[in-house]
């Protein structure tokens, strides 16, 4: 153990990890992000806020209890490369590190802390085979760890692979996620409390997808979380 240590220390030295949003090196216990920029994200705060802005998007569409994101996403902003490294250049463990980080919040409210399963928003197997890695789920992964909840990742799946929707108006982005999602055994959810995770909320359809697939369960609620919104 102490070879494999004395390595990767010698190993960082020569190529020294460097935080994602301000590109200082990191120290011992940081990973992907330092404290210091963790401390100064801009966090929204929405779980302590009912009929916020993430709960909104909803209104009139679905039902939800309860919807939060961990901060704000805005383009040119230094935190906007933690989304783009996390879904497009293989980061995964940064999932994993962001969501313990928000889960430390969620956990101090009753209405995010009291859950049964923790779902992240499911990939075709097409497109998990290409990526390699489902980033919802690994945020999904490090809000469990530290709420002590259950990760499901079977029973909500992606029936059709739909295509990107990225430059699609909202309506677009309706269509684009309709009917797309489907749930293998209803009485898995039953009379459950599920947090419905994922990486960005930009309209909000993806997620709206995923609860219309869900409204055959019966007595189910179901909260939701992004790590940004847009």
């Amino acid at each position: 153990m102490k070879i494999k240590a004395l390595f990767t220390e010698l190993l960082n030295l020569i190529y020294p990890n460097c935080c994602l949003v301000c590109g200082e090196i990191l120290v011992s216990d940081e990973q992907y992000v330092c404290f210091r920029c963790l401390n100064e994200m801009p966090k929204t705060n929405f779980h302590n806020q009912r009929d916020n802005a993430a709960e909104k998007r909803f209104w009139g569409k679905v039902d939800i209890f309860r919807a939060t994101a961990f901060f704000h996403y805005q383009k040119g902003s230094a935190f906007q490369t933690l989304i783009h490294d996390l879904k497009y250049k293989g980061c995964k463990e940064l999932g994993d590190v962001l969501g313990r980080f928000a889960a430390v919040d969620l956990i101090e409210n009753k209405d995010f802390a009291n859950i049964d399963f923790i779902v992240p928003v499911p990939l075709h197997p097409n497109k998990l085979r290409k990526r390699g890695y489902n980033q919802s789920e690994y945020i999904a992964r490090g809000l469990g760890t530290v709420m002590n909840k259950t990760v499901e990742t079977e029973n909500l799946y992606r029936a059709i692979e739909n295509p990107t929707q990225t430059k699609k108006t909202v309506y677009e982005r309706f269509e684009n996620t309709a009917g797309i999602f489907a749930i293998r055994d209803t009485q898995i959810f039953e009379d459950k409390h599920i947090l419905l995770v994922d990486d960005v909320m930009t309209t909000g359809s993806t997620l709206e997808g995923c609860i219309i697939a869900m409204n055959e369960v019966k007595n189910l609620k179901i909260s939701l979380f992004t790590l940004a919104i847009a």
